[in-house]
């Protein structure tokens, strides 16, 4: 009986943690998207503003807020696939 208590804690423990994992990935795939568009929306207008240079500067904004979050995507789903990697790895192991 205290093993399989012992077991079902463990799973437990071992879902909590893939939800956390999957959470934190979410975060900051979101952040990638989100953050550099929105940046590029208010220093584009900004700039355009200024310049009276009307689209020009946000569109260029936009387009280098595309480009680095593309980068910042694969960058950050290669992280996480090598991760997933090493972990099954280690259960094989285990």
């Amino acid at each position: 009986m205290k093993v399989l208590l012992f077991m079902i804690n463990q799973q437990k423990k071992s879902d909590a943690t893939l939800w956390a994992a999957a959470i934190q990935l979410f975060a900051q795939v979101s952040g990638w998207i989100v953050l550099p568009i929105i940046s590029a929306l208010f220093l584009g207008r900004w700039l355009d503003e200024r310049y009276d240079k009307e689209p020009m500067f946000l569109l260029s904004c936009l387009a280098i807020a595309f480009v680095l979050t593309n980068v910042g995507l694969v960058k950050q789903t290669l992280s996480a696939m090598k991760k997933m990697d090493k972990e099954s790895e280690n259960k094989k192991k285990d």
